[in-house]
């Protein structure tokens, strides 16, 4: 479907009418370079800004014990100097000429986003492609980006308690999958890392065919082709990087963890129930049931414990991925509330949904949060920049972003109900309890 329809469908609905620039699939152009680089590119003169987001297929998926965290270690190395650029100055150039920029690295991806006035469009290319073909991998810069990451780690574990207990819920309900271990990596391997397990792991996985680049906003298609081809045409393909072979053995029982934390004030419970990986036909009704249960203040389990006063706050996550996953709540009790008690009422609600179902006011509900939530993030440069991107890489083409409307309209009570009682089952669930002292 065009945005176009879809955004005129949006506005009727909702009021929208005039806030979105009206994009068709066609006006996505593509092009790859001979050394596999891939480049969606779209034309947006809205403002005189332009985004550039480039998604690199590694994550912590493709680690290994010994070499956890190294994707995330990377993501501030990219940052700390290369031939031409030396450390800081990725940053003091763009920033220079008006931009700025963040990354993100999760168990599947590590991107790179840049924002900038379009005028700026050759520095930005210059400046990705100097740390692409030539990244310092310095011994002195890496042990101090070390200490800064092994600090982060323990600062993230100390300061957020959702962290500490998510780290334990994904450790015991992945027997096997990579899934199992964060983000950020174990303290012993960031402390452990040699120079060769780095030089190793970015030549393998920053390859320029194992990169997507996403430019967006007021630029022309044959420009951005004229600087790819210019900064980033001559760093050569690699070896594809080696697939994930381990596959996540099915769970056959529910799967119990207490951690405690003298500090926590009152318990914390999460639960993670396995499910498909994004590409599945799933994907949808999933996320419309997530919504259904923690999308904002009239949802069902918002409703069952912070208006009842069993928690304070109760809300569901669940990362895009290419292997399955997890679908998790998580909730942190009421005063004088336990952690039993919140767990009872927390899966009461569970299971409502799947002996009752939902109806088809309440589904449509959600249905026109889901649309208005994607038709908004399309209102911008950078919005349309991540949605193409996501969806090239997790979903296996970019174009399915335009058939999102369709597959959200046509869900039905049925297939929310039929997700419900799949996945939200007992022998598929880990539970975690993080609180000052065990029942």
């Amino acid at each position: 479907m065009k945005w176009k329809t879809m955004l005129a469908a949006g506005s009727l609905l909702f009021g929208m009418a005039g806030q979105a620039q009206a994009v068709a699939p066609e006006q996505v152009k593509t092009f790859t370079l001979p050394n596999g680089m891939k480049f969606l590119v779209l034309e947006n003169s809205n403002i005189p800004n332009a985004n550039m987001y480039t998604f690199w297929k590694v994550g912590s998926r493709n680690e290994a014990p010994g070499i956890t965290g190294l994707s995330h270690f990377f993501e501030h190395m990219m940052f700390n100097g290369a031939k031409k650029f030396g450390p800081k100055e990725f940053d003091r150039v763009m920033e220079a000429k008006g931009g700025s920029n963040n990354a993100y690295t999760s168990s599947d991806v590590t991107v790179y986003q840049d924002w900038f006035p379009a005028s700026s469009l050759e520095t930005i290319f210059e400046l990705e492609g100097d740390r692409i073909a030539s990244l310092n991998i310095d011994p002195k810069i890496v042990e101090s980006e070390r200490g800064v990451v092994a600090s982060e780690r323990s600062t993230g574990l100390e300061n957020s308690n959702s962290r500490v207990l998510d780290e334990a819920v994904l450790a015991a309900a992945f027997s096997a999958h990579p899934y199992s271990w964060p983000v950020i990596g174990h303290e012993s391997d960031i402390r452990a890392w040699t120079q060769e397990d780095l030089r190793r792991y970015f030549d393998t996985y920053y390859a320029p065919n194992n990169a997507l680049t996403v430019v967006v906003g007021d630029i022309k298609f044959d420009e951005v082709k004229r600087l790819a081809e210019q900064y980033l045409g001559a760093i050569p393909a690699r070896a594809t990087p080696p697939a994930v072979r381990t596959v996540e053995p099915e769970q056959t029982g529910e799967r119990r963890v207490f951690v405690r934390k003298e500090s926590v004030t009152t318990p914390n419970l999460m639960i993670a129930y396995k499910v498909p990986a994004t590409q599945h036909a799933d994907f949808y009704a999933l996320d419309v049931l997530q919504s259904l249960l923690t999308g904002g203040n009239t949802s069902r389990l918002y409703r069952a414990l912070v208006d009842k006063r069993l928690a304070s706050e109760v809300e569901a996550f669940r990362s895009e991925t290419f292997d399955p996953g997890v679908l998790q709540f998580y909730a942190v009790a009421a005063d004088g509330v336990s952690a039993a008690r919140l767990e009872k009422a927390l899966l009461a609600e569970l299971d409502r949904l799947v002996r009752d179902g939902v109806s088809e006011q309440e589904l449509q509900k959600v249905k026109n949060q889901k649309l208005i939530g994607l038709y908004r993030e399309q209102e911008t440069i950078n919005g349309q920049a991540s949605q193409l991107g996501q969806y090239e890489v997790f979903f296996g083409d970019y174009r399915k972003l335009f058939d999102a409307p369709a597959a959200y309209r046509k869900l039905t009570v049925a297939d929310i109900r039929t997700v419900a009682a799949n996945y939200l089952k007992k022998a598929h669930r880990t539970v975690g309890v993080l609180a000052a002292k065990e029942d």
